[in-house]
Parts: structure tokens; C-alpha cells; sequence
């Protein structure tokens, strides 16, 4: 059973999309949101029909789920699907290996995530010819002549910069290829990559959408029923399944997606402009500053910025003391928490950033508190 998007008025704004996303009907003394169903396999007497059979194929907390994040990424749209996976990079990873085949052509940023190499080497050992290119300037068209799917991640992680996605999907079609696009820093509430021609919308719900940092969890939504079947067919041969409750705790989480969201984008802008004027710091980038390299183009696909920030200190140390004096951030990984988190990014090897550069994730703290703590970080951490 697909989790399709459904024609059911929801509401226009993205509030009350976000606080009813796929409810079922309700039932008297039943509660609004079922809890989790946990079962490997369902009664299934005489002939194999029906929607649930096996807990690997389908499950009823997942198609609620399902529906919820296709109502946000597509609403409206009752032509799409969506298939939620055990983590993002298991969604990422069935897209691409159910696409692309040995000689096919796969085009890559050189920005993107840093687990994209691995998964380089990986299509790599399959047969598959992997170019990349950076995501600025979109500079990926000057690449995908023959390529039979692009992989855009826009805004890109860790660097945001942005392309753009409508003009890059155009060529790509023009050229036979197929789209998706990585939503996982933007959200649905950022961009709906499906409205601007993309033909796989693709995230980890890891990150923002959930937003609490307790959860694991990925998904794909596309509106090819061919395409879509094959990435379905996938996740059945690898088993990279949500858990019952993860898919349960997700949707949850996304009734406050918008309250979150518009918190946690204020703030970062609100954080980005106090950066602005802070001497000891280069290379800040945040698409929702007017004056952002990225932001003419993320102004035209995007309706709100993100709650990442990128800036360099000038020195590994430096960035060092600035992380370990902060009170109100925790020093983690991921990103889109309600609780804010930032990195020394070059720790972990994968990224092409300077020693200090810093990946910033702004949180639901007040402002000014926020703020007031970094100032006070970096005034610490000058020795």
C-alpha cells in the first residue's frame, strides 16, 4: 500500500497542513494519531490480498506516515508516493542503486554529504561512470550530457550553497535524465523540490523534520509509479525498514514542524547578521542573508532558508575553544535539532573546509539567549 498523497482539504497554510498531515478518518473514542503497530506478520487467511501481509512490505504506522510527509512535500498532488526507510542514507542509497544500472552515468555534487564519496566508490565497483561537480553556479549542467540520473543537494551540506533546481531538472530532462534532489536541509517547508520538476524528492528525517534528535528514519517521494516501484522493490530486497515506532514518533514530531521551523530559521538569520559584524570570522554563508552568494537563487525556489550556518574561525584551535565555551550548544553531529548544535566540520575528515570551519545547527532557545551565548564564546575562545 502506497503512502499517497490525498485529495482530503487539509488547510493552505503550512501550520495546519503540518498539524493534520496523514490523520485517518477519525472514529468515535479512537485516538486522533494510532499508536505504533508492531507486527511481523498479519492474519492473511486464503488469498494474498489486501494491503498488509508482511511486516517487511507495509505497515500501518508507516502509511500514516507516509501520507503525512507526501502531504507536505507535494500537497495537493494525489499522483505521488512515498516510502519512508530505516535513515537517509538508506533512502539516498535506493534511489540510486534502484535507477542506475552498470554503464549508466550518475552525476554527483563534489559538496554534497560527506558519505557521497563511499557511495561513489560503491556505484564505482557496480560499473557505473560517477562525475561530479560543484553545486554553485550550477555547475553540474556542464557535466550531465549523457547521464542517466542527476543528484542535486541544494541547499548543500555542509557549504549551502544552492543551485538552481528548476533550470538544472529542465536540462536534465531535456538530456533523458532523471532528478532527485536531496531536501534534507531545506525541508518541505523550505522547497518542494517535486513542484519545481525534480522527480525524486529525497531527505533525511534524521535531521529537521522530526527535529528532536531521538530518531533515525529517511524517505522518498516520487511521482513515477515506475521509478517508485523499483525504489519499493529495494527497500523490500534490503530490508532498510523504519521501526513501527520510529514511524510513529516522526509523525508525531511533524505536527510542530512549522512552529519549529519558523523559530529556528528567525533565529539563524537573526544569528547570521550578528556573525556578519564579528571581525574574527570568514566565510560566513547563510542563503537567507541579502547579501549571501546563494541567496538570488535560494530567494527564487525557496520559502524559508534553513536553520544551518557555516562560518570559519582561524584556526583549528580557535574553533576548538569556541565549541568547548558555549553553554546553550551542544557539540554533535546532525543537524535540525530543537537544542542547538554546531562542529568543528574537518574533525571527521570527509569535507573540503577550512580547520575552523564551523557547521552551526540554530535551535528553539530565545534568541537572545542564543545569541548572547555565542558572543560570549567567541569572546572567550580570542585569548
Amino acid at each position: 500500500m502506497s503512502g499517497s498523497a490525498t485529495d482530503k482539504p487539509s488547510g493552505d497554510g503550512d501550520g495546519t497542513r503540518a498539524v493534520r498531515a496523514g490523520l485517518p478518518e477519525t472514529v468515535k473514542n479512537e485516538p486522533t494519531l494510532p499508536g505504533p503497530v508492531f507486527a511481523a506478520h498479519f492474519h492473511l487467511p486464503g488469498d494474498v490480498s489486501g494491503p498488509y501481509t508482511y511486516g517487511r512490505d507495509d505497515n500501518p504506522t508507516w502509511t500514516l506516515l507516509e501520507r503525512a510527509i507526501g502531504e507536505l512535500e507535494a500537497p495537493g498532488r494525489a499522483d505521488v508516493e512515498t516510502l519512508t526507510f530505516a535513515s537517509g542514507m538508506a533512502a539516498i542509497s535506493a534511489v540510486l542503486f534502484s535507477q542506475v544500472s552498470a554503464g549508466d552515468a550518475v552525476v554527483l555534487p563534489t559538496d554534497g554529504y560527506q558519505v557521497l564519496p563511499m557511495v561513489r566508490a560503491q556505484l564505482e565497483a557496480y560499473g557505473v561512470e560517477v562525475r561530479t561537480a560543484p553545486t554553485a553556479n550550477d555547475a553540474q549542467l556542464d557535466v550531465l550530457d549523457g547521464a542517466k540520473l542527476l543528484w542535486i543537494e541544494t541547499p548543500s551540506n555542509p557549504g549551502l550553497d544552492v543551485c538552481d533546481i528548476r533550470r538544472l531538472t529542465e536540462a536534465a530532462h531535456a538530456r533523458g535524465a532523471l532528478v532527485a534532489v536531496d531536501n534534507t536541509l531545506a525541508t518541505p517547508l523550505g522547497q518542494r523540490p517535486l513542484e519545481l520538476g525534480a522527480d525524486f524528492a529525497v531527505a533525511s528525517g534524521t535531521k529537521q523534520l522530526t527535529g528532536h534528535g531521538d530518531v533515525l528514519l529517511g524517505y522518498v517521494v516520487g511521482r513515477d509509479a515506475e521509478a517508485m516501484a523499483a525504489v519499493r522493490r529495494w527497500r523490500k530486497i534490503v530490508g532498510a525498514i523504519p521501526g513501527p515506532m520510529e514511524a510513529w514518533l516522526a509523525h508525531r514530531s511533524i505536527a510542530t514542524l512549522q512552529l519549529r521551523v519558523d523559530r529556528q530559521c528567525a533565529t539563524a538569520l537573526t544569528l547570521a547578521e550578528v556573525l556578519r559584524e564579528r571581525p574574527e570570522i570568514s566565510g560566513l554563508r547563510y542563503p537567507g542573508l541579502p547579501d549571501d552568494p546563494s541567496h538570488k537563487v535560494a530567494a527564487q525556489q525557496m520559502r524559508r532558508y534553513g536553520c544551518v550556518i557555516s562560518f570559519t574561525l582561524p584556526t583549528r584551535a580557535r574553533a576548538e575553544r569556541f565549541l568547548r565555551a558555549l553553554r546553550l550548544v551542544d557539540d554533535a553531529t546532525s543537524f535540525g535539532g530543537v537544542r542547538s548544535t554546531a562542529e568543528r566540520r574537518r574533525r571527521w575528515g570527509g569535507d573540503p573546509v577550512p580547520e575552523g570551519f564551523i557547521r552551526f545547527s540554530v535551535g528553539a532557545e530565545d534568541p537572545e539567549d542564543l545569541v548572547a551565548d555565542v558572543l560570549r564564546a567567541l569572546e572567550e575562545s580570542a585569548e
